[in-house]
């Protein structure tokens, strides 16, 4: 009798720790995958990892930057200048996918938010001609230069959707997100040299030009690499 208790109990603990191991695989084959992506789009171009942690939920967490500096993009009618426009956004980011429907793996709800420690845009005019005021001729060294530069520099939530599965089923795939960041409220400084030195008074105005410019929207391609 005994004999056979102990074997029953051996027995048990055998199915029991089968199970356990096999249930262990199951979890680890769904939520522990890991993978990492390049992405490419308008707010750069980064990486992220990407973390499954649960069924139909995974987290990323990456970065991105776009650095963009253009030459004499505009004209100035009766003022000669050149003129150097340039864009600066590098941010963290950490973002949650979600999958709503069991049937449709490839459409994930995607929500999250990045800090973005840099992100500037800014405008430099340089004159380059002679001017005629009044009986005084000024030299473009007379009237000096005009920087005007624009932050965002915050914590911006993100909200938006992916197409296509986050994180590969096999080793490699390439899917999409679409959404938007929505920016701090920007900050301009002007600044300007010689006679141009007090156009930094417009900069209460140009903060109330620009107090409704602060979506950020976000079409990004990303090839994902499975690792686990």
């Amino acid at each position: 009798m005994n004999k056979l208790i102990l074997f029953l109990f051996a027995l048990l603990l055998f199915v029991c720790t089968g199970l356990s191991h096999s249930h262990a695989q199951i979890m680890n084959e769904r939520y522990n995958k890991v993978a990492f992506q390049l992405t490419a789009g308008t707010q750069g171009v980064g990486g992220d990892f990407h973390f499954g942690v649960a069924k139909q939920l995974s987290l990323r967490a990456g970065a991105a930057f776009i650095p963009v500096r253009a030459n004499n993009v505009f004209t100035i009618a009766g003022f000669q200048s050149t003129n150097n426009v340039s864009v600066k956004f590098s941010n963290i980011h950490m973002m949650a996918d979600f999958v709503p429907f069991a049937k449709a793996q490839g459409f994930r709800l995607v929500a999250g938010a990045g800090y973005l420690y840099k992100a500037t845009g800014g405008l430099e005019v340089i004159p380059t001609g002679t001017y005629n005021v009044g009986n005084y001729n000024l030299t473009a060294a007379d009237l000096g230069r005009l920087n005007i530069d624009v932050s965002w520099k915050g914590i911006a939530p993100y909200l938006g959707i992916g197409l296509f599965k986050g994180i590969p089923k096999r080793r490699f795939n390439v899917n999409f997100d679409f959404g938007t960041y929505y920016l701090s409220q920007p900050r301009t400084r002007v600044i300007g040299t010689e006679m141009l030195a007090d156009n930094y008074k417009l900069e209460p105005q140009f903060n109330s030009n620009l107090k409704n410019y602060r979506w950020m929207p976000v079409m990004q391609m990303n090839f994902n690499f499975r690792i686990r």
